[in-house]
């Protein structure tokens, strides 16, 4: 059995997705008890709900699974925290193997998610435990969440400057790649680095945007304190607000990407495009228009 923390969020409902398909007996940690149908339907045999803060119920929810792929609540102070208590849970469970879902370039002290799971690695180097850890970089899907914009507008906002180069990820294929990791020998004492063929500017991701949309799209920078306010708004704590703006301010001064020859190793197969991910998401737009109609 093999035990997905964090299995209600995105990257974690894509785990799911992908272990069950290699055919993997997979148990879910959830936070909320309205999270566990969305488990099921996705196809894990256990669902248990706890709080990855709660001492006792991480070391009762890792007992009797094989492998460990830990996913932490996306942008938690508590990461640091949280990451020893389930690495300490799994050296005395006595886990086979670990698998850390960190971040592409997690040495970035300017970003302070990114130097917490670091500190993290560091921790899982020194447990003694047989590990893999993952680095992917920032996903295709964000884009998502400007999508009505984007569809409705013609904008694509950033809280950066247009010309900002990044690298980005189809999280589909970083479910794959953790599936694989997770199912397949040889992988122990890994770093990987999960990263998409291509470096874009905002620009570019407009332009493919409008290719695939087949209207104009056009790239727009949001000042930080516009989009600040709107995600204070939206609720989003202190610390998530400061952590993002210091992330924007970083990806405009020095970009942020990295090499998919990785990715394209463990894969056998090229990255996806952001073309391609712009298509699918089309479709799959398109699909669930059509059910709901």
């Amino acid at each position: 059995m093999i035990l997905v923390t964090g299995a209600a969020g995105k990257t974690g409902r894509a785990v799911v997705r992908a272990l069950v398909a290699r055919g993997a007996v997979v148990r879910a940690l959830v936070y909320r008890p309205n999270q566990v149908g969305l488990l099921w339907e996705l196809g894990a045999r256990e669902v248990i709900v706890g709080d990855m803060r709660d001492q006792a119920a991480v070391k009762q929810v890792v007992q009797g699974v094989r492998a460990l792929y830990h996913i932490c609540t996306n942008m938690s102070p508590d990461e640091l925290g949280i990451g020893q208590l389930v690495i300490g849970a799994a050296r005395s469970a006595e886990v086979a193997h670990v698998v850390y879902h960190s971040v592409l370039h997690p040495q970035t002290e300017a970003m302070p998610h990114h130097w917490a799971k670091l500190r993290v690695e560091e921790h899982l180097f020194e447990s003694g435990l047989p590990f893999t850890i993952l680095q992917p970089a920032p996903y295709m899907q964000n884009v998502l969440a400007g999508w009505d914009s984007i569809l409705e507008d013609g904008v694509y906002q950033v809280p950066y400057a247009v010309e900002t180069r990044l690298g980005m990820v189809d999280l589909e294929d970083v479910a794959a790649a953790a599936a694989l990791v997770l199912t397949e020998a040889g992988h122990q004492g890994a770093t990987y680095e999960l990263v998409g063929a291509e470096v874009l500017t905002q620009t570019d991701v407009a332009a493919i945007l409008s290719h695939g949309l087949g209207h104009t799209v056009r790239a727009q920078a949001v000042p930080l304190d516009v989009w600040e306010e709107g995600a204070r708004a939206a609720g989003l704590g202190d610390y998530q607000v400061k952590t993002l703006v210091r992330m924007f301010r970083y990806y405009e001064d020095y970009g942020f990407w990295g090499n998919p020859n990785v990715l394209r190793w463990l894969l056998g197969r090229p990255p996806t495009t952001f073309a391609t991910f712009v298509e699918r998401a089309v479709r799959e737009k398109q699909t669930l228009l059509e059910i709901r109609q």
